[in-house]
């Protein structure tokens, strides 16, 4: 009989055999224990076994840039922790801070130093005091970096290990396969000590792919890695990690070796003594998406990409159909694994993820809305050397000031309504700093800068956001009461831990609906949302009320009775229909 591998050297030793089948494994496995465990890092005898102990239904995240919050005076990571503290609290225990490392492009993921603060944020000491009192995301940008930076520049003078740190490759062999989030071409020609070299770009010029064929490469990521956890942060955040192996004549996305190198650093997380949750970012079709989850040993979350789109799809539409059609068919997240649920980041609104899953012209119709709305497109090229748009940029917030039928007076009650479906689904809601401020879109900033993308990524000057908040009747101030009170309620309620129960309701198609029940089986919630403009009744028996149980409407108050009459929603109105209250 087989002994099992059960120590981590082994473990990783087996990684390495699939990952660099032509090099030792063992003497790789102990470089790659080093780089993560250096000196007398503390670590677990065993890897923490798979559970739903890893989070629960107080976790929240708040998505954020360092510089979102500025005044001209103070350090702007310095501002947000304020910022943080005044108005966060209790609203959310988590912050993913985008990077927020010195960069030339991209908003941060063109990265020049992976070791440093950006200093026109504030330094590591600022990023350990949100830590101390926030859950922390940052990010590990590991496909791609700056050409600009110190790497690149050594790579261009043929300096030893970076020239052998960028992935080259001829501007002759068949590269139509290659998936890509961009327009623009994927080689680019470069001048280095060895003569002219051409080397892979996926998103940009300045943004030069990595050789991960290079173990090199890993290694040094799991040291930056390790710097992260050991500056407080908790999730860490594995940027465009799916285009990080690349073969030629290859789609170059997904590839096996991609996948192998994500359970590995599952392994080291699992096996690290602090907890860290390794969330993998993979905006792509919902399949492909869901993939990272591999069985339990890969990503610890996954964005739940394909929901902005159809959520949006719903508000604008006045019908959950095709929500409703896809939570259906969601396995529910394996034991140990959560859905990180989103409806807007400082990217845009993807289009890929909803391949598959709306009709094109549903997907016309909506584009058309966000145009109309102020909003921009962004596009895609395709193998066969078309485009296709690849996300929408909007706040999400001036995305619901109408509808296919045009502006309305629904505004806030549907961004509200939107907001809350995120709370209300399995996994771990976050919210962009833009859409629990509601920010309108800015255009001043994507005309200077000429990239669609700024649209959606405003700095706020922190006295006049003060000020606007200060101000009840202000769109800021009532959309961050109203998402703040629902957020603390909902972190009350065992019936919404990421890993509850979830069924979806067949109910009218204006009304998106889940059911959730707590993992003692104790608490039941039938999450109601009605997407429309449109007054809706449902009758008790439709949502299977049982009878001799208290229902009360958590978001009202109001007691709904089993043997009672129907039950009315307004336009976009929501209800927290429980047994019990938390």
């Amino acid at each position: 009989m087989t002994k099992p591998i059960t120590s981590l050297s082994q473990r990783v030793a087996e990684f390495m055999e699939q990952i660099y089948p032509e090099l030792n494994a063992d003497i790789l496995a102990s470089q790659i224990i080093e780089a993560f465990f250096p000196g007398d890092t503390p670590r677990r005898k065993r890897p923490r076994a798979p559970g739903n102990n890893l989070w629960s239904e107080k976790d929240a995240l708040l998505i954020t840039y360092g510089n979102s919050i500025v005044d001209g005076t103070h350090k702007p990571l310095d501002l947000l922790h304020d910022f943080l503290l005044e108005y966060m609290q209790g609203v959310v225990n988590g912050v993913h801070i985008l990077p927020f490392f010195p960069f030339t492009s991209d908003d941060g993921f063109a990265v020049t130093d992976y070791r440093a603060v950006n200093p026109s944020l504030g330094d590591w000491p600022d990023i350990n005091r949100i830590g101390g009192d926030f859950l922390l995301m940052s990010d590990l940008v590991l496909n791609h970096v700056s050409s600009q930076g110190a790497w690149f520049n050594a790579y261009r003078q043929g300096h030893t290990p970076y020239d052998q740190f960028f992935f080259e490759a001829d501007p002759d062999e068949d590269h139509s396969m290659v998936v890509r989030p961009r327009t623009t071409p994927l080689l680019q020609e470069v001048e280095t000590s060895r003569g002219l070299r051409h080397v892979w770009c996926t998103f940009s010029h300045d943004q030069i792919d990595l050789d991960f064929r290079n173990p090199e490469v890993l290694l040094e990521f799991l040291r930056i890695m390790r710097l992260h956890v050991d500056n407080g942060v908790r999730i860490v955040r594995l940027d465009a990690v799916a285009f990080i192996w690349k073969e030629a004549g290859s789609s170059s996305i997904h590839l096996p070796q991609t996948h192998a190198i994500v359970r590995l650093m599952r392994l080291l997380c699992d096996f690290a003594h602090e907890v860290v949750i390794l969330l993998t970012e993979t905006n792509v079709p919902n399949a492909e998406n869901l993939s990272y989850f591999g069985n339990r040993n890969e990503a610890h979350a996954v964005y739940n990409f394909t929901l902005p789109p159809l959520l949006l799809h719903a508000m604008m539409s006045g019908s959950a159909e095709y929500l409703h059609r896809w939570q259906q068919g969601m396995p529910p997240a394996q034991l140990g694994c959560a859905y990180l649920n989103f409806s807007a980041s400082h990217d845009g609104i993807g289009m890929r993820p909803a391949e598959g899953m709306l009709p094109e012209d549903e997907k016309a119709r909506m584009i058309q809305t966000v145009r109309d709305l102020g909003g921009l497109v962004s596009m895609r090229a395709l193998p066969n050397g078309g485009e296709s748009p690849y996300e929408l940029n909007i706040t999400f917030f001036e995305a619901m000031g109408g509808t296919f039928n045009g502006r309305d007076d629904y505004h806030i009650a549907r961004f509200v309504c939107s907001q809350t479906i995120v709370m209300s689904l399995e996994g771990i809601p976050a919210f962009y700093i833009h859409s629990m401020l509601a920010t309108p879109n800015d255009h001043e900033q994507v005309q200077r800068r000429g990239m669609n993308r700024a649209i959606n990524r405003h700095n706020w000057e922190y006295p006049k956001l003060q000020t606007l908040l200060k101000d009840p009747d202000t769109q800021h101030a009532i959309v961050l009461s109203a998402l703040s009170e629902r957020l603390r309620l909902r972190s009350g309620q065992p019936g919404f831990h990421p890993n509850a129960t979830q069924f979806t309701l067949s109910l009218d198609p204006r009304i998106f609906g889940v059911w959730r029940q707590s993992l003692d089986r104790d608490q039941s919630i039938f999450a109601l949302h009605n997407v429309s403009d449109e007054r809706v009744s449902i009758q008790p028996h439709e949502i299977n009320l049982i009878e001799g149980e208290g229902w009360v409407d958590l978001l009202s108050g109001e007691v709904i009775r089993p043997e009672g009459g129907e039950i009315p929603m307004a336009p976009y109105q929501c209800r927290w229909i429980s047994n019990r209250a938390g």
